[in-house]
């Protein structure tokens, strides 16, 4: 008979087993399961239950050898269960999902933990952020297929109730399917083409957990989406560019907000805690790309600020002409605003002043609460405190969060006590 007094922390120990699987191996069954079935609400919902039978067995029977090999065998098994039990008028399609599953599965329940099934997840990420899908529902899809995400977290953060994401959940489901779009990585000119898409979306869903009122585990499911495209795609460098870039980016997190919840600007982080480890990470990163791609260029903007030992000590040269060439290969109206940040530093706030001119004649920025905001920084540094509290209470008044409003009317009382 087993010790009660171990039940706990066996089951503990199963728990955490259970989950440390499931990060790696749930995309894995869903993306097999979708493949040979076509059926994404059943490959999503025997891989649940393969991860409830686990945490019902693993506390008795012990966490097996290989994890992922037992909950594909298991989400397998439900599958098969399901298919065999299929209204009479789906026998054939039931015939040849069943006789793919027992062929097509078979390599992936034997296969050792931590070899890659590149085709299958790349087949799942491209197919969730298809173009004929809103950039919304692409980003809604691939948390919930890819990163198994709950849909209650993924309506929070998109601000709807979770009965709201779960009807558009299942109408980017039911497109997919009545469209007909493949479940295929798209090859030679095609893939050039939709590759941008694919990293526009996981980089949206990182900023989703980066911005002040993001939901922080969104960033780390996008950090592990990069570094699973960076693994299955050695060959494309833009990939591995938007891990460096995210790394980075992230490598801060610990410093951005002070004791009290409050936003710490860039200048004022103690770069002692910034995590070193990921920065070195996404240098090693960038020494490697062969060609400089939109995501190559903003990584290297972000580097020269992760490797900068202090503000003053920042190479605000290399920053501007990195915006210089990223504005020549991917202009927008956010970029010129960046741009004109970088060289209000490197040449002087009026150089940056006639850049952001430039940035804001088509209206685009109108309103824009970063924009308000690089003018008002600017100006103060130009010497004119008056005018760069109004700028900045006027960006407060635009922010699309609390705490940033507070750091904008924290930074108008500093410019206005400048001027006095």
């Amino acid at each position: 008979m087993s010790d009660p007094h171990e039940a706990g922390p066996r089951a503990a120990g199963a728990a955490q087993a259970a989950a440390a699987a499931a990060g790696d191996a749930y995309p894995r069954i869903v993306a097999a399961l979708i493949r040979v079935t076509g059926d994404w609400t059943l490959a999503e919902d025997c891989a649940q239950e393969a991860l409830v039978t686990a945490l019902d067995r693993w506390p008795t029977d012990g966490v097996p050898a290989n994890p992922g090999g037992w909950l594909m065998t298991v989400a397998r098994n439900r599958a098969l269960d399901v298919l065999r039990r299929a209204a009479i008028e789906r026998r054939k399609l039931r015939d040849l999902a069943v006789q793919a599953l027992t062929a097509a599965t078979d390599d992936e329940v034997e296969r050792p933990p931590g070899v890659a099934v590149a085709d299958d997840r790349l087949r799942l990420i491209f197919t969730c952020c298809h173009p004929a899908l809103a950039l919304p529902a692409q980003v809604a899809l691939t948390l919930r297929v890819v990163c198994a995400v709950p849909t209650e977290r993924i309506a929070q953060a998109f601000l709807v109730s979770e009965s709201t994401m779960t009807r558009r959940l299942t109408r980017a489901k039911t497109k997919i399917s009545a469209a007909g779009i493949p479940f295929r990585v798209p090859s030679g000119d095609a893939l050039g083409e939709r590759l941008p898409g694919v990293l526009a979306v996981v980089y949206l869903l990182f900023t989703h957990g980066y911005n002040p009122d993001g939901e922080p585990a969104f960033a780390d499911e996008a950090i592990r989406l990069a570094r699973l495209l960076a693994s299955l795609m050695p060959d494309q460098d833009e990939p591995r560019a938007l891990l460096a870039l995210a790394l980075l980016q992230h490598s801060r997190r610990a410093t951005r907000r002070d004791a009290a919840g409050e936003l710490v600007p860039l200048d004022r982080q103690d770069r002692t805690r910034w995590d070193h480890a990921a920065i070195d990470e996404a240098v090693a990163l960038l020494a490697d790309l062969r060609q400089d791609g939109p995501y190559a260029w903003q990584a290297r903007i972000a580097a020269c600020h992760a490797t900068a030992r202090s503000v003053e000590a920042t190479d605000w040269r290399r920053i501007a002409t990195c915006y210089d060439r990223l504005a020549a290969l991917e202009p927008s109206p956010v970029v010129g605003l960046n741009r004109a940040v970088a060289h209000g530093y490197a040449h002087g706030p009026a150089s940056g002043l006639e850049l952001l001119a430039l940035a804001r004649a088509d209206g685009a920025l109108d309103g824009y609460p970063l924009a308000l905001a690089a003018e008002a920084d600017l100006t103060a540094r130009a010497g004119d405190g008056t005018r760069a509290a109004a700028l900045f209470r006027e960006a407060a008044a635009q922010a699309g969060s609390e705490v940033e409003r507070r750091a904008l009317l924290q930074r108008a009382a500093e410019a206005q006590s400048a001027s006095h």
